[in-house]
Formats: C-alpha cells, sequence, structure tokens
C-alpha cells in the first residue's frame, strides 16, 4: 500500500484499517472537500490522537459490553456455545446496529478475517478506533436521558442513610458538590471525545490522552469498579435474605455458616446461571427498570416512616473523622462515567448531551438526598448499612423493599460481571477460546471470586466507601480533568486549565483520605 506524502495527518478524521503485512499499522483517513480522498500512514511516533489497530486490541468488547448497561429490549435468550461465541450480548435500547457497539472477540479478528480495505466515508460517518463503522445514532434524548438515569440509579442509594450518620447532616452539602463536579467531569469526557470522531469509549480517551498505557490504565480501573459493585450484590443479597430468614444457619462438622453466610451461597448459585447466558437482552431489560426500582425502595421507605415507624430528630451536625467514609459513599452514588460516553456516541443530537448529564445527577441527587434524610430520620443512630436491613419484615412495605433488592441483585449480577469476562476472554489464546468450555470457567471463576471476597470482607458500607474513594473517584474526577488537559490543553485558558488541575487535586486529595479510612475501618472489623 503506498503512502501519500502530500497530506498530512489530519485529527478530525482517523480510524484504523489493517493492511495485509502488517495488521498492527496505524491507519488515518482525511477525507477532502470534494469527492477525492487520500489515506496517510503515520509513524507511531504521531499524535495519540489517531488510535492506532495494535493499541486497541484490547478491550475490544468494552463498548459492546457497557451498551448493556444502558437498557435493552428483550429478545432471545440462549446459554453461551460454541456456535454463538460472538453471538449478541444485548442491544441498546436505543436499536443501535451490534456493528456500534464493538468489533467481534480477539479469535474472530485474528482467524476468521482476511484483509481490511480502507473505506471512504461520507461526511456524516466516523470509524472507531476499534475498525467497525458505527451505524446511524438512534438516540433520541429522552432515551439517553432514561439510560443517564438508569446508569446513575444504583446501589449507593441503600447507604446514604448510613452516610449521614458517618459523616454528619452537613454532609449533605457534598453530596450536591459532588454531584456538580461529577456532572462538569462528565461534560469535559464530552468535549474530548468531540476532539476526535475515532474516540468513542473511555478507554479510547485514555489512549488518545495517554497512549497505550492510558488506555489499559483506564480499562483495568473500570473493571476493578464493575468487579467491586458485583462483590457489594452478593452482600446486599446475603443480608437482606437473611433479614427475612434470620435463623437459617448451616452446621456441617466444624463448619458453620449463618444466615448471611448461607444465602451469600444461595445468592450466588442462584446468579451463576445468569452469567452463563449468551445473550442478555432478557436481563437487561428487566435492569432498565433501575429507575423504577429507585423509586418503588423510596416510597417504601416513606410507607414505613410514615404509617408504622415515624420520624424523629437525632444526629450530629458534622463528624470530620468519619467524614471521608461518607465521601466514599457519596461518590459511589455517582459512578456512571464508564458508560456516558458510550450514551453520548448514541445519540442523534450530540449536543444535548450535557443536558443529559444534568438531568441525569439532578434526578440522582433528588433520590439520594430524601433517602438520607428520610432514612436517618426514621431510624436515627441505628440505621444500618442498607435501610432495609431495618425495615421491620412485619410490614409489607418492607418485603416489598427486600423483594426489590434481590430481584436488582439477580438482574445486573451478570450485566456487571460480563464486561469483566469479556475481557479477560480476549486475553485467552483463540484455539482455546474456542471452546466454550474455556468461557465458562472464566465466568464461573470470576462468580466464585466474587463470592469468597464478600464473605471475607462482609461490609456493604465501608467496602462502598473503599470503592467510591479509590476507584470511583479515579473514573469520575480525576481521569477525566487529566484527559482534558493532555488532549485539550493546548486550547484551553488558564481558567480554564486551574480548573482542572484544582478538581484533580481535591479529587486525589479525598481519594487518598477515603481510601486510608475505609482500609482502617474494614481492617477493625476483621480484628
Amino acid at each position: 500500500m503506498k503512502i501519500d506524502e502530500d497530506l498530512g495527518l489530519d485529527r478530525e478524521d482517523a480510524f484504523q484499517t489493517d493492511d495485509e503485512e502488517n495488521r498492527a499499522e496505524r491507519v488515518c483517513c482525511h477525507v477532502e472537500d470534494d469527492t477525492e480522498s487520500d489515506f496517510t500512514f503515520p509513524s507511531r511516533n504521531s499524535s495519540n490522537n489517531c488510535i492506532g489497530a495494535n493499541n486497541s486490541k484490547w478491550p475490544q468488547s468494552y463498548r459492546k459490553s457497557m451498551d448493556m448497561l444502558k437498557g435493552t429490549a428483550p429478545q432471545s435468550l440462549s446459554f453461551l456455545k460454541r456456535s454463538g461465541a460472538t453471538g449478541s450480548m444485548g442491544s441498546s435500547s436505543c436499536n443501535n446496529d451490534e456493528s456500534s457497539l464493538g468489533t467481534p472477540f480477539i479469535f474472530d479478528t485474528i482467524l476468521d478475517e482476511e484483509v481490511h480495505t480502507p473505506v471512504l466515508l461520507t461526511s456524516d460517518q466516523s470509524v472507531s478506533v476499534n475498525g467497525s463503522i458505527p451505524s446511524e445514532k438512534q438516540c433520541s434524548f429522552t432515551q439517553a436521558l432514561i439510560n443517564g438515569i438508569n446508569v446513575l440509579s444504583g446501589i449507593g442509594l441503600l447507604t446514604t442513610p448510613y452516610a449521614v450518620k458517618e459523616g454528619g447532616w452537613f454532609s449533605l452539602t457534598l453530596l450536591i458538590i459532588f454531584g456538580i463536579i461529577a456532572c462538569y467531569t462528565g461534560v469535559l469526557l464530552k468535549r474530548c471525545l468531540e476532539s476526535s470522531p475515532g474516540l468513542q469509549t473511555y478507554p479510547d480517551v485514555g489512549q488518545a490522552a495517554f497512549g497505550v498505557a492510558g488506555r489499559l490504565m483506564i480499562s483495568v480501573i473500570l473493571y476493578a469498579e464493575l468487579y467491586a459493585a458485583c462483590v457489594e450484590y452478593v452482600i446486599m443479597m446475603s443480608d437482606n435474605l437473611s433479614m427475612i430468614f434470620p435463623t437459617t444457619n448451616i452446621h456441617f462438622a466444624e463448619i458453620y455458616l449463618d444466615a448471611p453466610q448461607v444465602f451469600a451461597i444461595i445468592g450466588t448459585l442462584i446468579i451463576l446461571p445468569t452469567v452463563w447466558l449468551r445473550d442478555l437482552s432478557l436481563l437487561s431489560y428487566i435492569s432498565v427498570g433501575g429507575v423504577g426500582a429507585s423509586i418503588l425502595m423510596v416510597l417504601c421507605l416513606l410507607w414505613v416512616g410514615v404509617d408504622q415507624v415515624g420520624f424523629h430528630r437525632g444526629g450530629t451536625a458534622l463528624n470530620l473523622a468519619n467524614l471521608p467514609i461518607s465521601v466514599g459513599i457519596y461518590s459511589f452514588c455517582y459512578a456512571g462515567h464508564s458508560v456516558f460516553p458510550n450514551i453520548y456516541s448514541s445519540m442523534r443530537e450530540p449536543s444535548l448531551f450535557p443536558f443529559v448529564l444534568i438531568g441525569s445527577f439532578m434526578f440522582c441527587w433528588t433520590v439520594c438526598t430524601g433517602v438520607a434524610i428520610s432514612g436517618f430520620l426514621i431510624f436515627g443512630d441505628s440505621v444500618e448499612s442498607q435501610f432495609t436491613l431495618n425495615m421491620p419484615m412485619k410490614f409489607l412495605a418492607s418485603k416489598i423493599a427486600v423483594c426489590t433488592v434481590v430481584i436488582i441483585t439477580v438482574s445486573k449480577y451478570a450485566l456487571t460481571l460480563t464486561p469483566i469476562a469479556l475481557s479477560l476472554e480476549e486475553l485467552v489464546s483463540s484455539t482455546w477460546f474456542r471452546s466454550y468450555g474455556v468461557s465458562i470457567l472464566i465466568r464461573t471463576a470470576l462468580v466464585i471470586s466474587t463470592l469468597v471476597v464478600a464473605m471475607t470482607v462482609p461490609f456493604f458500607a465501608f467496602v462502598m466507601a473503599l470503592a467510591g474513594s479509590l476507584l470511583a473517584m479515579l473514573i469520575t474526577i480525576i481521569f477525566p480533568c487529566a484527559c482534558y488537559l493532555s488532549i485539550l490543553g493546548d486550547r484551553l485558558n488558564k481558567l480554564q486549565i486551574t480548573a482542572c488541575i484544582c478538581i484533580a487535586v481535591l479529587g486525589l486529595v479525598i481519594a487518598c483520605l477515603g481510601t486510608y479510612s475505609s482500609i482502617i475501618r474494614i481492617a477493625g472489623r476483621l480484628d
């Protein structure tokens, strides 16, 4: 393939393709004003904004798997099998074509494809960094807003009353401050994505900012955040089921398992088959009801407070010693940045994405603040790490809330674990990966590992505070600012640069304090 020396690298029109002799070559496309186009192959020392094929080999499945978390329409349901190794992983609620979700698994790319030839794009098309041509953008503003709210409607809601207990009433001001900062960093990610049409996911942004190391670091942290959420799901299921059946235990030989441990094992056995599913569209369809589930739990909480328990004054104004725990929990509530680039890339009108962020964060802040205030006024200093654990089981509202928690766990666990499983399956040798048994083995091992961690560290609030301080703070606050400065730093004024630096430094300090406090509290419980 001949290189045209007359054209320079255009940062705005970059995509990758595979050369017959060397698939690792970087490829960039420059489209002229009229109908002519030429292709330029820059050297490896070129700008990172032209993402190379060799740099985006892992994780190839990121966008495909993360799109499932936005919500889907139900389709067929099938278990892992050899012929379905590259089967659908669920379609977005915006009905994007599968090509927009990412390239197939690694063995399909290496063994089944021969030679990719450059494709001339029209002015309204772009090519993703993994080499696939995205389908036409389908999401309306309303759909994107629902997706954004669904992403933020997570399990952090259950722990906000406990965060008030730890940090005091004034800690609630941090909830709105972090909400504003997280919304702003979401806008920064949008600007990074706009810097090149080839950027479509968070790892893409990391690679554009810091090369392959940036892509790998962000990917690993994103997957670690998902893994921590899976551990939380196991703890949440065991705690809530043990509230319904508190006397359950197993005593065999010299082994004794109490109710939470028994239900952690039972819950894991229940969700294990869902992890083996290749098509998770049905589970994704159920999980899109996360918004409704959050509202339902709020109504159940208010029902118990108004009709049964009542509201009581109490609590401290501010507890500085335990404030880092509250900060970690609050930051976990806003951990949605891993999916925001996918939502942006799927919108018909990307210019409306900031309003999607504002609407999503306003909803999340309103619900979390309402639950935090109501839950602490109802249960006071006796509030547990999950407010459902304080709700008397003799009331119908309590049973509804607990059942809702269990349904959320069953529907979201597989969706949350699958991105991790797919990324590990990419690393397996293509020959071995053709065996569906290897895929099932990887997924089963991941599930068992989350069970072991959950039984070893069964402290819901402290694990959440640790994940929020260490992982969510990096993904939500620090990395967006760092990537923004790296990619667009030469276009920013001093005020923008100063703001990004201050936010990043603040996030780093809070991450250190929150991580240290969480580890100390967990270690204290283990002693």
